[in-house]
């Protein structure tokens, strides 16, 4: 067989059509090809690429320790998935992942070896917003709705557009805040949290802008208010429904000119913080009852999301559940906290008025009034809760949900078991005995 040369013409076409970098040495290091997509992530010419040894062209960390290529070249064996990076032509870290192969002719005569390189710069985007909601796990999900959201966070992470979250409270509006702005190019900047219903108007103004010395009665030296702690971070207004309508005429200003002034100072400051907000409110409810601005409303909505209740996503209980169970049990001195089955339909049955809040205050509450390693149902709940349901027949709570997160992965994947048994997180053949089951 005709071995594969860099410069065959069938070779060189697919080269060229792949995202990840190629290149290829000689026997004394020189670059002798270099492919398109090594060009544009390494921000170097193909033509001043070529001919030059290849420590000069990447700077890549392993090319003084312990250089792939070389080890290939000794040993005769190709090395996959190998972590480095190397320095780009504007100076910057690359982080890669490369694997080297040896380059022989057809008498199997070494000519040289090849590496190819994959840019994680874009994966390593998607791995902070993964770590961000890792970070923030109590909005980890297996709910389609939730996984909506999250498919549109890298996006919306990434951009400095206003965001506006909706959704009953407890369902974790600030935690999703915090989620975006881990996840965004602003995450080492600070995230201050507002919560504007916690303020009358004398006192919102103060804590949002700030003062000066002397800008009233017991300003006794200067504070910097909210906006300015933020600096280049994120500001989160929570609540922001519940100002009052003088108040929402300098919010307005505030997101339109991005200008404000600290009380007793008379000047105006600037600020370059990307703002998100929060309500549990209907907004638009409100603006036709007169009693929230229209053009404030246009202003905060640039990019809206909203979280749906836990009575909505009721696949997401045992998760969150179990997650809270940890870490109170750790708290309490349990090495590991599980919920009595029977806790567990208890929790499936209820309908969460309060939401995440209420299930996380519940599981908190049970942990230490159970004092074991195994929370009871009796510790949960004493009485069925208002929109509490007992389980009926056979199909028990638990059941139930099940049922709905098993027909829903089937109704996205068309049928496909394999597809949807990925999405559940469970193997093929263990859904196929769950049909069964549920068959009979």
């Amino acid at each position: 067989m005709t071995p594969t040369h860099p410069t065959d013409p069938m070779t060189s076409a697919i080269l060229e059509s792949i995202s990840d970098g190629v290149f290829t040495v000689d026997d004394a290091w020189r670059i002798t090809s270099f492919n398109r997509a090594a060009e544009e992530i390494t921000g170097v010419d193909r033509e001043e690429a070529l001919g030059r040894p290849c420590c000069e062209v990447l700077r890549a960390s392993l090319c003084q320790s312990g250089c792939p290529l070389r080890k290939t070249m000794a040993k005769g064996k190709s090395l996959l998935d190998i972590p480095a990076w190397f320095v780009d032509a504007d100076g910057e870290r690359v982080p890669v992942r490369l694997s080297t192969a040896i380059l022989r002719d057809a008498d199997g005569a070494v000519l040289g070896a090849a590496e190819t390189f994959r840019d994680l710069r874009e994966a390593a985007g998607t791995d902070r917003l993964r770590e961000a909601m890792r970070r923030f796990g109590d909005l980890s999900s297996r709910s389609p709705k939730m996984q909506e959201i999250f498919a549109m966070l890298p996006k919306v992470a990434a951009s400095r557009s206003t965001v506006l979250i909706t959704g009953e409270s407890g369902t974790g509006k600030e935690v999703l805040a915090r989620a975006i702005h881990g996840a965004g190019p602003r995450a080492s900047a600070p995230f201050v949290a507002l919560n504007c219903a916690a303020f009358p108007d004398t006192l919102i103004e103060n804590e949002l802008f700030g003062h000066e010395k002397g800008a009233f009665t017991g300003a006794d030296q200067r504070r910097e208010g909210r906006i300015g702690q933020a600096g280049g971070g994120t500001l989160f207004l929570d609540e922001i429904g519940d100002v009052s309508p003088a108040f929402q005429v300098r919010l307005l200003r505030l997101l339109q000119e991005r200008t404000y002034e600290p009380l007793g100072t008379g000047r105006t400051e600037t600020t370059d913080a990307r703002f998100l907000a929060a309500t549990h409110q209907d907004l638009s409810a409100l603006v036709r009852k007169g009693r929230f601005r229209e053009d404030l409303l246009w202003r905060l909505d640039v990019i809206r999301i909203h979280l749906p209740p836990l009575r909505e996503r009721k696949e997401d209980i045992p998760d969150l559940a179990l997650r809270f169970a940890r870490r109170f049990g750790r708290l309490a001195g349990h090495e590991e906290v599980s919920l009595h089955p029977a806790a567990m339909e208890r929790l499936l049955a209820h309908d969460w008025p309060g939401n995440v809040r209420e299930l996380e205050n519940r599981i908190e509450r049970a942990v230490v009034l159970t004092g074991s390693d195994e929370i009871l149902p009796e510790y949960l709940m004493e009485t069925p809760g208002p929109g509490e349901k007992k389980a009926v027949g056979l199909v028990s709570g638990r059941d139930a949900a099940e049922i709905r997160m098993i027909r829903d992965a089937l109704s996205r994947t068309e049928g496909n078991r394999t597809a949807a048994a990925k999405i559940l997180g469970i193997h093929r053949s263990t859904l196929i005995r769950k049909l069964a089951k549920l068959e009979k």
